[in-house]
């Protein structure tokens, strides 16, 4: 059912209000006025068709909670007990009193995510650019020169070696066999941990032939165990086969794979992770999916975000990452400043500027090109002050949404820190203006 609005309560019409309470100038504060909610209300009030059953959590709510959890960095529990404990955080998100006990069960964010979909995640960075241009953070001109590049936003996975790989496919396999009624001829409970305990000392020995020769044992016992479950399988009750059939297709690719094979499996629970090389020297490879990151050259603000599965080469992902900037600003940008990476990238109707081209420019535009690394310390920030570093979703959506939520999570720190600046200007001129003699 599709939410209600909100209206006085029994018991709340002689309860002060959270405007009263609070400081009207707090940055949280003046951010609420600026974000234009009523566009969620308008857009993901769609999402319940049917007119009968509970109604809906208010959509404000959800998109102020999903802004603060990125915004500060919270996990899904964090979230919701920070909110019961902070004033300023209910009244960013909508509420008239103070509420003590929890809106919603922190399971419920994740449902909400699945509802409102990419597109609806989208809405939520379009409106903090809109609040980025209320709050002078942006120009109107600024959005015509833009800084894209990509990163990765890796998986919160186990670093995928061979040995725990193996192990963890047979634990998948025993238990799935135990939940079934399957009666195995042999679990190996106690003899596949310790080879894989052994590969590991081997490879820190560096004695290969040994870790090889061991390895090779480890990935024997697990086929056995497959073999074993895959025999069963006929006599299996019908609703069970697609679980059973997705456990081991996982397995039977694992025990395939070669180790030098491209699309290899790196964790069980996300077959969606890839191997990323992005020529680092202190982290050679990362595993997660590329993120694209288009930011306005001069304040740095997230104009476009979306992940990358497939590993794709950046250059063949720019006309997509302009695409999404047009979408969400309403305006395509006129200059693109992007790294060497993008070689042979074009895209109709705009120029693009690669960074080490010294012919042919001006000596502006030779300071534009070198600004293209300013997207590096964004990045940066993005990752140790909001969640881009490590992503929990679940799935290809997940990473779809996380991407997403990271770039309006970095915008609305920009407009607070501005808010904050701005506000720390005033009250030292207010102490400026009161240390002043009177006069006539």
């Amino acid at each position: 059912m599709r939410p209600k609005p909100k209206g006085p309560q029994t018991g709340e019409l002689f309860r002060q209000p959270l405007a009263e309470l609070i400081n009207g100038n707090h940055p949280l504060t003046k951010l609420a006025e600026l974000i234009d909610w009523r566009i969620f209300e308008r857009e993901w009030t769609l999402l319940f068709p049917s007119g009968r059953g509970r109604p809906a959590t208010p959509p404000r709510l959800i998109a102020g909670l999903l802004y603060l959890q990125h915004t500060f960095a919270c996990s899904d529990e964090a979230l919701i007990w920070t909110w019961v404990e902070n004033p300023y955080w209910q009244h960013f998100c909508g509420e008239i009193y103070f509420q003590h006990e929890s809106p919603i069960d922190p399971s419920s964010l994740s449902r909400w995510r699945k509802r409102i979909g990419e597109e609806g995640v989208e809405w939520l960075l379009a409106v903090t650019i809109e609040a980025a241009r209320k709050a002078k953070v942006i120009k109107a001109r600024s959005l015509e020169k833009v800084i894209v590049d990509t990163t990765v936003m890796e998986k919160a996975i186990a670093y995928p070696t061979d040995s725990r790989l193996l192990e963890r496919g047979r634990q998948h396999l025993v238990k799935l066999a135990d939940r079934l009624g399957i009666k195995l001829r042999q679990n190996y409970n106690r003899q596949a941990p310790r080879l894989a305990g052994q590969v590991g000392r081997y490879a820190h020995a560096k004695q290969y032939k040994r870790m090889r020769g061991t390895l090779k044992k480890l990935r024997t016992l697990v086929g056995r165990v497959w073999r074993d479950i895959d025999r069963q399988r006929e006599v299996l009750a019908t609703a069970h086969t697609p679980r059973v059939d997705s456990i081991l297709a996982r397995v039977r690719r694992l025990l395939e794979q070669k180790p030098k094979d491209r699309n290899k499996l790196y964790s069980l629970h996300a077959p969606e992770v890839e191997c990323i090389a992005k020529g680092k020297a202190r982290q050679p490879y990362e595993f997660g999916v590329k993120v694209t990151v288009a930011i306005t050259h001069k304040e740095g603000l997230v104009v476009g975000m979306r992940s990358l599965p497939g590993n794709p080469f950046d250059g063949h992902t720019l006309a997509e990452a302009i695409e999404q900037v047009a979408i969400l600003t309403d305006q395509k940008p006129k200059a693109v400043f992007v790294d060497k990476g993008y070689q042979g990238a074009e895209v109709p109707g705009v120029k693009v500027w690669r960074s080490g081209v010294r012919r042919g420019v001006t000596r502006w535009l030779k300071g534009d090109i070198k600004r293209r690394s300013a997207i590096e310390p964004m990045i940066g920030h993005m990752k140790n002050e909001g969640l881009l570093r490590r992503n929990w979703l679940h799935g290809s959506l997940g990473d779809a949404l996380h991407a997403v939520l990271c770039g309006a999570g970095h915008n609305l720190r920009m407009i607070l820190r501005k808010l904050r600046l701005l506000r720390a200007w005033l009250l030292a001129l207010m102490e400026t203006l009161s240390a002043l003699p009177n006069t006539p």
